[in-house]
């Protein structure tokens, strides 16, 4: 059975370039599938398990076992996809004749709108890296600047190497999720402080690494996205923000405070942030029908 998950995650990474978080989720909610299985047959006295002997009963076992775990709707929704698009694969290659899991849904899950914090919020937060003049916080100062400037994704920051920033032109390339290429422009502001990383703190950190990541850890290797949450999070509590922050708010917090300026759309929101779907940057448009409302209630003469 380990055989048939491997074979799956590798042509999820080779055939559609899903990204390592994403084949890391898929493999775990496999696993979880083929543990509940296995304790099954163990129960029943059945020595051979093989994909073959998954019929639709026991998935759907499998999904009332998880809702007895109190697992969140969104959650069984993602396992329960994990597990159909495994066993399309399998009749796909011709290794089963008869998919258990056609006709299968998982539970309905309504998109959550997106958290985002103010802009004084956000003025705080970048903040707090200036009161501290050690090589890290230089990194820090750059990292939250450069987040909050582009929207990237806090995988596709940690993701950079020194080549993937101009900031002579005054742009960043990324990769984001099915390893598509986009250029974001980047302001001054964020500029200034990635170049007084790269030319103040990052040689301090580099060592004799050799190490081509843009952000670095204090060991001289590539930052990761764990480590960026860690440093989000204690630079917050010291902002004293009640909000919980994390590197997804920051993300949705500058799309909403572009279309409250009102100088940006959904397709262009839909670019920057690498959404390859606008049905997805859509989300926001209640956010903006919101804020419309507020400006509407507090201008017109009629609305007071």
């Amino acid at each position: 059975m380990d055989e048939g998950i491997a074979s799956f995650i590798s042509s999820l990474s080779v055939e559609k370039g899903f990204s390592p978080n994403t084949l890391d989720a898929y493999k775990n909610d496999l696993n979880q599938f083929v543990a509940f299985l296995r304790k099954k047959a163990a129960k029943e006295d059945k020595h051979q398990l093989s994909w073959e002997n998954v019929d639709r009963s026991l998935v759907l076992d499998y999904m009332v076992n998880l809702k007895e775990r109190s697992y969140a709707p969104a959650t069984m929704a993602r396992k329960v996809a994990a597990i159909k698009s495994f066993f399309n694969f399998l009749v796909s290659e011709g290794n089963l004749k008869k998919n258990p899991t056609e006709g299968i849904t998982g539970p309905k899950v309504g998109k959550a709108l997106p958290k985002a914090i103010s802009v004084e919020d956000v003025e705080k937060l970048l903040e707090q890296p200036d009161k501290l003049a050690s090589p890290e916080a230089k990194r820090d100062k750059a990292m939250l600047e450069l987040l909050y400037a582009t929207g990237m994704r806090v995988t596709e920051m940690v993701s950079l190497n020194m080549r993937d920033v101009n900031l002579r032109a005054g742009f960043v390339r990324c990769f984001g999720k099915g390893s598509k290429e986009r250029i974001i422009p980047i302001h001054s502001k964020a500029i200034k402080a990635v170049k007084t990383y790269v030319d103040e703190a990052r040689p301090r950190l580099l060592g004799a690494t050799g190490e081509m990541a843009l952000f670095l850890n204090r060991r001289g290797q590539r930052l990761t996205r764990q480590g960026f949450w860690l440093i989000l999070k204690g630079y917050a509590e010291k902002a004293k923000i009640d909000a919980d922050i994390t590197p997804h708010v920051l993300r949705h917090s500058i799309a909403t405070h572009l279309l409250h300026s009102g100088k940006m759309n959904l397709r262009e929101l839909q670019e920057l942030l690498g959404h390859a779907n606008i049905s997805t940057t859509q989300i926001y448009t209640h956010l903006t029908t919101e804020h419309l409302r507020k400006v509407y209630e507090s201008s017109h003469p009629r609305a007071k």
